[in-house]
């Protein structure tokens, strides 16, 4: 039987992944130094969206996931601010990519985390997420997004916003 809940979860997790697939070729477009409204749209709505549809789940408590679902919502609204802001500065540039970049991020990084949450052989492997394995995913995922931040930051040095 499907309940609210799992309607609910549902429709936070279609936003989830819209978000992160409307997020890569975001971060393409800013490491080609250029953006495309399109995707931005999309991914800065799809992404608020599921940051904030994350608060209504049961709460039990302070835990990374609201930890990282009020970082994301900070990070997109200060991407919002400079994205439709008049003033065109390398500074906007950098903190537009690389909040984009970091917002992409902390999708994959919920991705990868419920992933091994989820999937029976991760869990296996990471079952109480402190494990080497789920260790080194985040690990990895870190340091290709720091790399594509750096990069992206590099390609934007003057303003197209």
């Amino acid at each position: 039987m499907i309940t609210g809940l799992g309607i609910f979860t549902a429709i936070h997790t279609l936003l989830s992944i819209v978000a992160l697939l409307s997020g890569m070729p975001l971060v393409a477009d800013l490491l080609r130094g250029s953006r495309s409204s399109r995707w931005f749209g999309l991914f800065w709505t799809t992404a608020a969206a599921t940051s904030v549809t994350g608060f209504f789940f049961p709460f039990h408590g302070m835990t990374p996931a609201i930890g990282v679902g009020v970082v994301a919502v900070i990070i997109l609204a200060v991407v919002l601010m400079v994205a439709r802001g008049t003033q065109r500065s390398r500074l906007g540039s950098f903190i537009f990519a690389s909040g984009l970049v970091t917002s992409e991020y902390l999708l994959v990084f919920v991705a990868i985390a419920q992933a091994f949450g989820k999937i029976p052989l991760l869990h296996a492997a990471a079952p109480t997420l402190k494990e080497p394995p789920f260790a080194v995913a985040q690990f990895v995922a870190l340091a290709a997004f720091v790399l594509l931040g750096i990069l992206a930051t590099k390609k934007l040095k003057v303003s197209v916003l």
